[in-house]
């Protein structure tokens, strides 16, 4: 059996690691080389690097805070926010990135999951999905799920489900699911969200947005189908050490690496 993954997300505005509550109010809570460095001595199997301002503000991500971090961390490094070109994917894993995430671009121009596949290998593209759920009348949720860009600024009227599945046919290698309801929240992730798209996925899913405890994890990556859970103000300030909550999800059963 796959071991589950357990992943640190770093949301890098100006160089620094902040944090918010709904991709809004953010604070800044670190430096992305200080808190790289402990996550690698603590455990940690992966880093998600995210320039959450540049897709907005129209800028690339900033390769120089990519290297600094790359070099002081030794687990696999995944970096997103404002790639919307192949010279732009070639520069990021040259300067340390292991994978290289595309969401907003993705949006406009599908073609990029297909040509960066093409270009570095499904193992390097990741389809990261900025998702909120459907209201209908009412007030109640609809079931559905929609695609959000620039932040959660800017609605697609894209099916979440359907647009999983199609970034799968084109190539990218892993999805990352980011509830904006859930984000922050600290309630748990967005389980039926999870579902939805594990049943129609057979690449590794990322849950992402809304841990507050150990259980969270250890219900995602069960009953949510997750093969990997995300979470960053959790981690940040150190108030759950990734070597305890692995030994909590070994304890209950989930395979993970100690």
């Amino acid at each position: 059996m796959l071991t589950k993954r357990i992943i640190a997300c770093l949301d890098i505005d100006g160089g620094r690691v902040v944090k918010g509550v709904r991709f809004e109010g953010t604070q800044e809570v670190g430096d992305p080389v200080a808190l790289c460095q402990r996550y690698d001595t603590e455990g940690m199997d992966e880093i998600v690097f995210y320039d959450i301002s540049a897709s907005a503000e129209g800028r690339r991500t900033t390769l120089e805070t990519v290297r600094a971090t790359a070099e002081h961390a030794f687990i696999p490094l995944c970096v997103g926010g404002g790639v919307s070109s192949l010279d732009e994917m070639r520069e990021l894993l040259r300067a340390g990135a292991d994978k290289v995430s595309v969401n907003s671009a993705a949006v406009r121009d599908p073609s990029i999951i297909s040509r960066g596949a093409d270009k570095f290998g499904s193992q390097c593209i990741v389809l990261s999905m900025d998702v909120r759920r459907v209201v209908g009348e009412g007030g109640t949720w609809s079931g559905r799920w929609e695609v959000v860009t620039h932040g959660g600024r800017h609605r697609t009227g894209r099916d979440a489900v359907a647009w999983a599945r199609q970034g799968e046919r084109l190539g990218a290698g892993e999805l990352v699911l980011n509830s904006i309801d859930a984000d922050g929240v600290r309630e748990g992730y967005d389980i039926p969200l999870c579902q939805a798209v594990g049943e129609v996925s057979t690449i590794p899913v990322i849950a992402s947005g809304g841990a507050g405890r150990p259980e969270h994890f250890w219900r995602v990556l069960t009953e949510g189908r997750a093969d990997a859970a995300l979470a960053a103000s959790i981690f940040h300030r150190g108030e759950l050490p990734v070597s305890a909550l692995k030994r909590y999800l070994a304890e209950q059963g989930v395979p993970v690496r100690l």
